[in-house]
Formats: C-alpha cells, sequence, structure tokens
C-alpha cells in the first residue's frame, strides 16, 4: 500500500481542505553498481581537494557560486538555512485556469492527494467542484525544502498534483537558432498534406499501457541470460537513417503505403457458392427418354 510522502492542507479562499501527497511514479530503472573488472571490487567514490588526494570531511564543506573561473562566493550553510523557503503546510492555490493553457513543458512530476484523515467530505467537494468546472488550480506549495509550483486537477475523482517548472526555467523555442531558422524553408502543399495524411493515418486512442520500456525489458533479459551462463551474442544495430530533403516525398509515400499494408486485413478464402453445382458422379443413371415417360403415362 502507498504510503504518503507529505502532508498539509489545499488552500483557497476561507477553505482549507487537509490532504496527503503520494508519489504517482514508481520508477522501474534497474539498478547496476560499479564494480573493477578483474576481481569484482565495488567501487566508491571519495571527496577529495581539487589537485590532492586528501578527503574532506563531510562538515568541512560548503556551496559556493562559481562567478569567474576559480573565483566563489561562499554560503555558509546558516545563510542558505536564513533564505530556505519557510516550511508551511499549505498548499496555497493562486488561480483556476484552463488545463489546454498550459503547455506540457512546464509539467515535472505528478502525485496523488489523497484526504487527511476527517477531511473525506470537504475533498470530495472540492473534487466534485473541479471536475464540474473544468478548470485547473495552479498553487505553490513547500516540498522537500524546495519551494514548487504545482498544477490540481481532477482524474476518476482523485485529485492528481503535478509539479511544474516556473517561466524562467524554460528555454524558450526562439533562443534556439537551429530550431527556428531566420527563414524557414518553404514546405509545398503536397508534401503538407501527404504528412498530415501519414499523421491521420497513424492516429489512434491514448493507450499508455500500449507503450513498454524496451531497453529495461532487453536489460533484464541481458542479465538474467549472462546469470544463467549463457552465451551472448550482440547484434548489429543501424538506428534510423535521417530523411534527405530531396527525399521528402517518396519517404511520405512509402510511409503511408507501409501503415496501409499494416492495417489492410488479411484476405480470407473465397466461400463456395451456394447454388454451385454439384460435381456430377462417374456412374449417372441414364435419362428416360420422353418417349418411354408417354408410354408410362398411357
Amino acid at each position: 500500500m502507498a504510503r504518503a510522502i507529505w502532508s498539509g492542507s489545499i488552500s483557497f479562499g476561507l477553505l482549507n481542505v487537509p490532504v496527503k501527497l503520494y508519489s504517482a511514479v514508481a520508477r522501474r530503472n534497474v539498478a547496476l553498481r560499479e564494480i573493477r573488472g578483474s576481481d569484482s571490487a565495488r567501487i566508491k567514490h571519495r571527496r577529495v581537494a581539487e589537485g590532492t588526494d586528501e578527503e574532506v570531511p563531510y562538515d568541512e564543506i560548503v556551496k559556493a557560486f562559481e562567478i569567474t573561473p576559480g573565483n566563489y562566493v561562499p554560503l555558509s550553510k546558516d545563510e542558505m538555512s536564513a533564505l530556505a523557503p519557510e516550511k508551511t503546510r499549505a498548499i496555497e492555490v493562486q488561480d483556476f485556469v484552463d488545463l489546454d493553457e498550459i503547455d506540457p513543458i512546464y509539467f515535472d512530476s505528478p502525485y496523488y492527494l489523497g484526504p487527511a484523515d476527517g477531511a473525506e467530505k470537504a475533498y470530495s467537494l472540492l473534487a466534485a467542484a473541479m471536475k464540474a468546472s473544468g478548470k485547473v488550480a495552479v498553487a505553490r506549495f513547500v516540498f522537500r525544502n524546495k519551494e514548487h509550483l504545482a498544477a490540481i486537477r481532477t482524474s476518476g475523482g482523485v485529485l492528481t498534483l503535478t509539479t511544474m517548472r516556473f517561466a524562467d526555467e524554460v528555454v524558450p523555442a526562439s533562443e534556439l537558432e537551429e530550431v527556428l531558422p531566420e527563414k524557414a524553408p518553404k514546405v509545398a502543399k503536397r508534401e503538407q498534406e501527404m504528412a498530415e495524411q501519414l499523421i491521420e493515418s497513424l492516429s489512434t486512442d491514448f493507450d499508455p499501457t500500449a507503450y513498454r520500456d524496451e531497453y529495461r525489458e532487453e536489460l533484464l533479459g541481458l542479465i538474467e541470460r549472462k546469470a544463467e551462463g549463457k552465451e551472448i551474442v550482440t547484434p548489429k544495430s543501424e538506428g534510423p537513417q535521417a530523411t534527405k530533403a530531396p527525399d521528402l516525398m517518396a519517404a511520405l509515400e512509402q510511409s503511408i503505403a507501409a501503415v496501409k499494408d499494416r492495417k489492410r486485413p488479411a484476405r480470407k478464402p473465397a466461400a463456395k457458392k451456394a447454388n454451385a453445382a454439384p460435381e456430377k458422379s462417374r456412374a449417372t443413371k441414364p435419362k428416360s427418354s420422353s418417349r418411354s415417360k408417354s408410354k408410362a403415362s398411357k
């Protein structure tokens, strides 16, 4: 069962809703150790002073800001503590906005917010009101000695909190010359139409379970095979090649054709016609002549 990692209250207007914070993700990283290849001895990293092999005790290490190469402004632990944000237990809502107004580039880490003991009714009220409004709450709170900006929204009747980056932490695309060249190349109408057709052919409903961490799965499989003493053969792999500008149309056409082939259902064998004449038997009775029929009728 998940454990709360923080507790406090959502505060807006005169309303306070006591809540508990839970992590919404479970990291699945493969923990690898550093060892010496010859004898598997563990590698330890020491804090040593530059230019010497002398290890520095932790209590002698201070933070500093480098203003010019080799010149630092040291900051004592007391000075750092004095500047630390006040440890409040309030998630203070600043504004309510539409979700589509927030660029996903601002989102950071997701969490769940659950009701504190005795606050179930207030929690349900807030969740229902936010769902009905379709709004997202933009809030501030102090978590792990750092002030965070956060977005609170509802998902399946549960409040979620996602920490956000501040505006000055996001690099504007306008500052990247390679992303936005001064003179953007002209896109042909036919090329754009085919690109839109390719996007449409690959469009579907989002299913998060359809995507897997293939690298992690292959790494775990490699570790398991090596642990069992199996011989490992490293396959040669070539990454995808960039499409050259003159080949854009050809690449688009081939991509669309490939998607159509992938989605085209397999042909079923043709069913036999219901009124098809049965195969004649080799031993057939001779047909009676009309003359014999007339004699029999007399």
